[in-house]
């Protein structure tokens, strides 16, 4: 993909009164805006990435990782001084208030946790080198998603033959992370390689990032691209139009489970039931080898509007209960493969996910 989702760029220094290399902005493309404008946000404080990331401005468990790296950085470019002790608290401040913008994408915290591991291990470090070591942490964090997400698409395109018909749900793209995406990156790849297939993207409600974004990305690269609602993929499985199913995750247990946008395990139900190979494609960051079972993955609860209201107006009567979980959890027994940076990773997957892994 041509389009950023998420950069840093540097040029500000008048924070700090010094020539620090930490003087800049995060640059995010406002995904709410999408498909009809292409707009972008500078971020110039955390409080801003806060919201940012709460409001789906950058969204997809990879970019959010990055977000939240990004963040940091702009938490302490409000510091000035040499005082360790307090720029320690404002660091470790601004970590935790990170950790509050959403629960359930696990890329959010294992990113804040690198960054902690940069002060952590250099606790002897004066205020001015910890700013330089936490901004190149933060920029390998950047590359370092560029880089995983070509493997995996590296990886995943060998599962695409001539002639598939592919079917993704939410948005697993660009948009997703820094450029390339998890489980689109796979589509990317497949395109490269001159290979012929289609893809059907569901939908996805209730904010419609399938519809909005995947779509929006897929065309932009000229790949065959069908939009269905989410309630057609049962039909289009029956028909026989469907050879392959492939999905991004925000949080992947130890055994295997893996939660993603909600109507995820919905799709991985039916693909059983039809027989269809069904692939989750993520990185390393999105496992989170400290929980067993998909059943400990908090999953996030949003608000009631995003379902009584569509794109800007209101598609359910006023006052009407509303229950509105932002993801689902699919067992591993639904799923056939798991692909990452390191290669296909299938079951047993306690094992063989410890194995790759660890």
């Amino acid at each position: 993909m041509a389009v950023e989702t998420i950069k840093w760029v540097n040029g500000s220094t008048r924070s700090f009164g010094d020539r620090s290399p930490l003087g800049g902005i995060a640059r995010i493309i406002d995904q709410t805006k999408l498909p009809t404008k292409l707009e972008f946000i500078d971020c110039c404080d955390v409080k801003r990435m806060w919201k940012a990331i709460k409001r789906l401005e950058v969204r997809g468990a990879p970019a959010i990782g990055v977000a939240a790296a990004f963040g940091v950085l702009l938490g302490i470019n409000t510091f000035k001084g040499s005082h360790k002790d307090k720029f320690l608290k404002l660091f470790y401040d601004t970590c935790d208030y990170l950790a509050t913008s959403r629960p359930t994408a696990v890329n959010l915290f294992n990113m804040l946790s690198e960054m902690r591991s940069v002060v952590d291990h250099n606790l002897k470090a004066d205020v001015a080198m910890l700013k330089k070591l936490l901004h190149k942490r933060a920029m390998e964090i950047f590359e370092e998603d560029r880089k995983v997400c070509r493997l995996m698409g590296a990886h995943g395109v060998r599962l695409i033959k001539n002639g598939m018909r592919c079917l993704t749900v939410c948005n697993a793209g660009a948009l997703a992370t820094v450029d390339y995406g998890t489980a689109l990156g796979v589509f990317y790849s497949a395109k490269k390689q001159k290979k012929i297939f289609s893809v059907y993207s569901c939908e996805t409600r209730p904010l419609l990032q399938g519809a909005r974004l995947t779509c929006w990305e897929l065309m932009r690269e000229k790949i065959d691209t069908t939009l269905i609602c989410d309630n057609m993929a049962a039909t289009l499985m029956k028909q026989g139009k469907i050879d392959i199913i492939f999905t991004g995750a925000d949080r992947i247990a130890a055994n295997g489970d893996a939660a993603n946008k909600i109507g995820t395990y919905m799709l991985a139900v039916l693909a059983k039931h039809h027989k269809i190979p069904f692939y989750v494609v993520a990185p390393k960051s999105t496992f989170d080898l400290h929980i067993k079972t998909g059943r400990q993955i908090p999953i996030e609860e949003r608000n009631p509007n995003e379902v009584t209201h569509c794109m800007g107006g209101q598609s359910a009567p006023a006052g009407v209960q509303v229950y509105n979980p932002a993801f689902d959890v699919t067992e591993s027994s639904l799923i056939t493969g798991i692909v990452t940076e390191y290669g296909i990773i299938q079951s047993p997957y306690t094992d063989n996910i410890k194995k790759i892994l660890c």
